[in-house]
């Protein structure tokens, strides 16, 4: 979800650094947006290869994917510990790479997250080399679980067809909500395409592959404008993004990747998680498009409500909900929460008291 009467939310970052100092950032002066070193090179290795970057980051995040699953189902492989330590080096750095977007968007919780994904994969793929044959049991759950969680979602967004049908559903579900709860008269507008090199175009006039996405888009790729009943526009679109999807991958790779549990309980488990996320996901979609709407100008220290609701009250909201969601998990896999457990450092883990 974003604000579609202002998307880009951006403010000039120009960093300061003492005389004789060099700087690890760089600005940009003809666009003012702060770039650093890592995203350079791959732009820089992109133009060489003749592709866009967005189209090497996700061959980054595929490749990642694919090497982390030998590792996970293929242990045995004399090659597997390095299939394995490539994944995670490319799977943070798809992530890090977002990290200056979240910047541009002023989004705190995902700067830290994707900022944090790089050194932390590069940790994974050397301490992997280095002990794989004595590798935790709850490691290699959490290699699976990242599997599982990046897959689906790739595949998701790269066949368009599918992309635009969560897109819709999630566009149709918040109407429907909203309508429901008495929160005012919406209707969605058609669907559109944000193109790479700037601009927005129904998709009607789109005449990319509507199976394999062959070209890149712009940030919001294909979105879903919300109106008035009059027609008049709403300041808030619907993206891949709202569907709640990513948080739904994170319990599906969680609970794919437990091998010792029978397909039985991972069942069970998924009919818990994914219908439930889905549904308070359309509550918070719809609280977002109410309060933006209702109140279009409330700022606090800066901060407009559409960045407050969305970026700071509902993420709160939706981490308590996930940390509902994986306790009740734990009753019905006991497992999960030992691997969790055993991944959290020394000091988050309460002793065990002697009786």
């Amino acid at each position: 979800m974003y604000e579609s009467a202002n998307s880009s939310k951006s403010n000039p970052i120009s960093p300061t650094s003492a005389p004789g100092r060099a700087s690890y950032l760089r600005v940009n002066d003809s666009k003012q947006v702060m770039e650093e070193p890592i995203g350079l090179l791959v732009k820089h290795l992109a133009e060489s290869l003749g592709v866009t970057d967005s189209a090497l980051k996700l061959l980054i995040c595929g490749l990642g994917a694919l090497s982390l699953a030998v590792g996970f189902h293929r242990q045995k492989l004399y090659h597997a510990p390095y299939f394995s330590a490539f994944g995670w080096i490319a799977i943070g750095l798809f992530l890090y790479l977002h990290s200056s977007y979240y910047v541009e968007i002023q989004d705190p919780v995902l700067v830290l997250m994707t900022a944090a994904a790089l050194p932390l994969g590069i940790s994974l793929g050397v301490w992997e080399i280095k002990n794989w044959d004595n590798v935790p049991e709850s490691l290699v759950w959490f290699r699976g679980c990242v599997v599982w969680a990046v897959i689906p979602y790739f595949v998701a967004y790269s066949v368009p067809n599918l992309n635009m049908a969560l897109v819709y559903a999630t566009a149709w579900n918040t109407e429907v909500m909203l309508e429901f709860a008495g929160l005012g008269s919406y209707q969605m507008g058609p669907m559109m395409v944000d193109l790479h090199g700037g601009g927005e175009i129904p998709l009607s006039e789109w005449d990319g592959n509507r199976w394999i996405l062959t070209e890149p888009l712009g940030d919001n790729g294909f979105f879903v404008p919300l109106e008035h009943s009059d027609g008049t526009l709403v300041s808030v679109s619907f993206i891949l993004a709202c569907s709640g999807l990513q948080s739904m991958i994170v319990f599906v790779g969680a609970i794919v990747a437990l091998q010792s549990v029978d397909w039985n309980r991972k069942a069970r488990a998924l009919l818990i998680a994914v219908p439930t996320i889905h549904v308070l996901n359309t509550f918070r979609n719809a609280g977002i498009v109410w309060l933006t709407d209702s109140y279009p100008d409330w700022k606090f220290m800066g901060i407009e409500m559409f960045d407050f609701a969305h970026s700071y009250a509902a993420k709160a909201a939706s981490l308590f909900a996930m940390f509902l969601m994986a306790l009740a998990l734990f009753d019905l896999l006991p497992e999960l929460h030992r691997h969790i457990m055993r991944l959290l450092p020394k000091g988050l883990v309460p002793s065990k008291s002697s009786g």
